[in-house]
């Protein structure tokens, strides 16, 4: 989505003219077929500010009225404000129309069942209500949480119940002004691989078809009658992913846990409870939900700062492990003592990804495909090609990664994993929480440390280093020259070691990745580092996800392994420092 921001500064009161003629129609049609008193109130207000002069407003209405927001594979996804490029009723109204002329006419399901979950962001549950009036109306037979939860509980719900789609209105971890709408298939909708998957083409190009087709948003139908998902949804997810751990292994871990102001806390410590985890310390500030995520700049644990607060607390208390989970808890993310460093620090998604992974193929017996993104570390595929398993590689999104054959394990670098995938076949950060309190403990046990188990796999396998760079632009286009110049120019050599290898993945990528064509080039070296450079498929951002591979003694002791990962995060800044130069010619 473009914001203003990203359109172009707007000056001074004054310095750009007001609405056209033909904006100014738009903008009136649109408030008259608003549903909903305050964001027509809050355009009208625009628009008079744009009239006086002001050319902030006058820019946010051009904006606003740009275009319809997108419906993509991962649904709508937006800042909470009038227009059809924005995240508002209207627009969730046509959404939910769009949505439900999909499963009746294009799919030609007789009263399929739809499941609306939502999180506590501002809106949400008026959305999801909005939503279950509407498709009750179309002929849909709908089941709404009867409370905010997250995430993970309605793709868990549609695979359970066996419902034909799967709504969440949320944002995940987008800021506070945000929200979104997320959609899963199932049932007599999907493919076998494809229940309770987030949408993929041609689905989410029918969708929207459909939303496009839909007529003025005061004429469509709402009804009353939907269902009510109650307590035993979540006692069943609870009971699903609780028989994970091992009834017999230790459970002796201090875990410090936040929410970050989401959904994630009352589901989180009950599943940790009755597991056995019995001493788990929330962060207190941030364990309620709270749309306005008032102790954090941006609701996201990767993010600098976003989990200050629970290192704190995890210093004050000598935990051993610290989780976070995004506001919608379908990501997770882990932090620990590194004894390399003597401080804590947080695991990067990739570490925690291998750690999982490994976890699952020797304590749980997983045997099946592992798999993970492109962009993510290419650890992971060692560690079960060593294990005798299929290592699969997929397109970026768990949309992809899910759909994997044979599936038992699947992560993105974006601290997204699945470790049920017959339970939640998507990223799901609570069953994740619980591995990685399993895995704690068991460390603890043995008296080591998440980082040195990581240590014990670099011995084995090598040590896989990986980190990223991102460059935001302030026009799209910028990030077509930063890859045209890449293409047309990629570097002779990265870190000082010759790249030998520089696929176009926009032309397919058989070869190299056995994937097929996506926005992208891939850069290998002689001394094995690799570079992989994209678009952002959700921000206005150029991102380069950049690997090394240092080997190691099989018999490095400590210190031995703390100086391979200083050389690895050495090469790793210079490879950073290059690939900026190659993509901005700085």
């Amino acid at each position: 989505m473009t914001t203003a921001g990203e359109a172009g500064a707007a000056g001074p009161a004054g310095d750009a003219p007001g609405p056209d003629a033909e904006l100014r129609a738009r903008v009136a049609a649109w408030i008259a077929d608003d549903p909903d008193p305050v964001t027509r109130a809050a355009l009208e207000s625009l628009l008079e500010q744009a009239d006086a002069g002001d050319a902030a407003a006058a820019e946010e209405i051009r904006d606003a009225f740009s275009g319809d927001l997108e419906f993509g594979t991962a649904g709508l996804r937006g800042r909470m404000a009038p227009g059809p490029h924005r995240i508002n009723l209207a627009v969730v109204s046509r959404a939910a129309r769009g949505l439900a002329d999909h499963l009746t006419g294009d799919l030609d399901l007789e009263q399929p069942l739809v499941v609306i979950g939502f999180d506590a962001r501002h809106r949400s549950e008026d959305f999801a209500r909005a939503s279950a009036a509407i498709m009750t109306a179309a002929g849909c037979r709908v089941h709404l949480l009867e409370r905010h939860g997250p995430t993970p509980l309605i793709a868990f719900a549609v695979r359970h119940l066996g419902a034909d789609a799967g709504i969440v209105v949320t944002a995940s971890h987008n800021p506070p002004a945000d929200n979104g709408y997320k959609v899963y298939l199932g049932g007599r909708a999907s493919a076998p691989d494809g229940q309770g998957v987030q949408i993929v083409p041609p689905s989410d190009a029918q969708i929207a078809a459909r939303i496009a087709a839909v007529g003025p948003v005061r004429e469509i139908p709402r009804a009353e009658g939907w269902a009510v998902l109650g307590e035993q949804l979540r006692e069943d997810y609870l009971a699903a992913i609780c028989a994970l751990p091992d009834p017999e292994g230790p459970r002796q871990v201090r875990i410090v846990h936040t929410a970050m102001h989401g959904v994630g806390t009352e589901t989180a410590l009950a599943a940790l409870h009755r597991t056995g985890f019995a001493e788990v310390h929330p962060v207190a500030k941030q364990a309620d939900p709270d749309p306005d995520f008032p102790t954090v700049a941006f609701p996201n644990p990767e993010e600098p700062g976003a989990i200050d607060l629970a290192l704190e607390l995890a210093r004050t208390l000598e935990a051993d492990v610290v989780v976070a989970n995004d506001p919608d808890a379908d990501r997770c993310a882990a932090a620990v003592l590194d004894p390399h460093l003597g401080d804590w620090r947080m695991l990067t998604g990739d570490e925690l990804g291998v750690l999982l992974g490994d976890h699952l193929i020797r304590r749980h017996g997983y045997a099946g495909t592992i798999a993970n993104s492109v962009v993510s570390s290419r650890w992971l595929g060692r560690i079960a090609q060593a294990a005798g398993l299929e290592a699969a590689t997929t397109l970026t999104g768990f949309k992809w990664i899910a759909r994997a054959p044979g599936i038992v394990f699947g992560y993105e670098e974006a601290i997204g994993y699945c470790v049920l995938p017959e339970v939640v076949r998507d990223k799901d950060g609570l069953s994740a929480a619980l591995m990685v309190a399993e895995m704690a403990a068991l460390a603890r046990a043995e008296g080591t440390t998440l980082v040195g188990r990581l240590d014990e796999l670099a011995r084995e396998h090598g040590l896989f280093a990986t980190s990223q760079l991102s460059l935001r632009v302030t026009e799209l286009s910028e990030r077509d020259v930063m890859m045209a110049r890449l293409r047309a120019e990629p570097p002779a050599a990265l870190a000082g070691s010759e790249v030998t290898t520089v696929q176009d993945l926009a032309e397919g990528s058989a070869e190299t990745t056995g994937l097929p064509a996506t926005d992208g080039v891939l850069l290998v070296t002689a001394d094995d580092a690799r570079v992989i450079v994209r678009p952002s498929g959700t921000e206005p951002k150029l991102k380069c996800y950049i690997e090394v591979r240092e080997k190691v003694a099989a018999a490095a002791d400590e210190a031995g392994l703390g100086a391979v990962r200083r050389a690895a995060a050495e090469r790793l800044e210079r490879i950073t420092e290059d690939m900026r130069t190659a993509l901005t010619g700085a």
